[in-house]
């Protein structure tokens, strides 16, 4: 029995269990201090009552044997029809017509980013932004795929555009983007776009944040633009837009035009599907179901205005210590400069010890993050304003 040995290329730990590490540690030896948590992307506001309702229902129909539910629909998708509507009937407001076999169902973004490249030969070279969440790396590292980093900096925003001289076979794009916050605008997608169909490319389309997409330059999906059919697959998630961090839920399109070396991806997948997953629970895709009906939709714009509602609170506070930042306007995420010429590490140090306040090093994302930090506006209204004021009071 032999190891992949690509394992031995990741870092020993996760990013965020390596944060979580140090904080526990902070907190063990300073029991008395109350830290406050703007790192990890998780939420904290309650589902909504829609949600909720669909929930319940499905509770009572696996309590009745009339009614009752086991493994999902033995179909490509592993949908439910209601969920499956509700998902076109979303993509039709953008101006995006999806037909039922190009959509399947998921417990995350996070894990068909990874799944998906089952789809594809290790000896595709893979094109990441830099800095970059961390699984689009980590998930080719175990492939031992060849990984290029397309450098985003304060220079270009944090947006890099396409470089026809590098060849790449497989893109990742997140927009709005994790970690920096920064988001494409549509001429820009086009020329990512354009890059991919000349280059006979993939491009993997997150988009996790979209509905923190208020600007209408900005596209909330890749299939908006001209060409992406050909090109891209798109892969979303309910946990940021409907606070399913726990319920695990999401959705990846797949479109029927999407073809290579004869292939189509959308069988390619329903077939990797059909053999690896047994589709989201009946409870989670009911609950799934309700969030693009009328009342759910504003439900979930509600919860997603608080969220708003700290992006500009910690907006506020860097704008107020002049530091330099990417994010917080269409995205949960702010991406601030380091103060005082501090790594990010140095000051992920210095600010849970001296502010009792936790964000994310900048290096953990590559090496442009270096000299960054990443903050989420994924807390209480209440904590993220003790936390505007402790830095305030730290870094005037």
């Amino acid at each position: 029995m032999k190891i992949n040995q690509n394992f031995s290329n990741l870092a020993e730990n996760y990013l965020f269990s390596t944060v979580g590490a140090k904080v526990s540690a902070y907190q063990k030896a300073h029991p008395e201090s109350k830290v406050i948590k703007l790192s990890i992307g998780d939420v904290t506001r309650p589902l909504a009552p829609a949600v909720i309702e669909a929930m319940h229902r499905a509770v009572d129909d696996l309590s009745h044997a009339e009614r009752f539910k086991g493994y999902g629909p033995d179909r490509y998708c592993y949908g439910y029809d209601a969920l499956i509507d509700s998902i076109k009937s979303s993509y039709a407001k953008k101006g995006v017509a999806l037909s039922s076999d190009e959509i399947f169902i998921s417990d995350g973004a996070k894990s068909d980013l990874g799944n998906i490249l089952d789809l594809f030969s290790a000896d595709n070279t893979v094109l990441v932004p830099d800095p970059v969440y961390p699984v689009y790396v980590d998930t080719n590292v175990m492939a031992g795929r060849r990984i290029l980093f397309a450098n985003a900096d304060e220079q270009n925003g944090f947006l890099p555009m396409p470089d026809k001289k590098v060849k790449a076979d497989i893109i990742y794009i997140c927009s709005p983007n994790n970690p920096t916050g920064a988001a494409y605008n549509r001429e820009q997608l086009k020329a990512w776009v354009d890059y991919a169909i000349a280059s006979d490319a993939l491009i993997l389309y997150d988009a996790a944040y979209e509905y923190f997409i208020q600007d209408p330059d900005l596209p909330r999906s890749v299939f908006e633009i001209e060409g992406a059919r050909d090109c891209a697959v798109e892969i979303c998630s309910y946990s940021k837009t409907a606070g399913f961090t726990g319920v695990r839920c999401g959705y990846t399109v797949v479109p029927n035009t999407l073809k290579r070396e004869g292939f189509s991806l959308s069988r390619l997948w329903a077939r990797r599907q059909s053999t690896k997953f047994n589709g989201a629970s009946y409870i989670a895709q009911m609950g799934a179901a309700a969030v693009f009906t009328e009342e759910g939709e504003k439900e979930i714009a509600a919860n997603i205005d608080y969220y708003r509602g700290n992006a500009r609170r910690i907006a506020a506070c860097l704008d107020s210590l002049g530091i330099w930042y990417t994010g917080g306007k269409n995205s949960p995420y702010l991406w601030m400069k380091c103060p005082r010429g501090m790594n990010s590490w140095e000051f992920f140090d210095y600010l849970l010890e001296n502010a009792n306040v936790v964000g994310t090093p900048g290096s953990g994302f590559g090496k442009n993050g270096e000299g960054f930090f990443r903050l989420t506006a994924f807390g209480t209204h209440e904590n993220t304003e003790e936390a505007c004021q402790r830095m305030r009071e730290l870094l005037k």
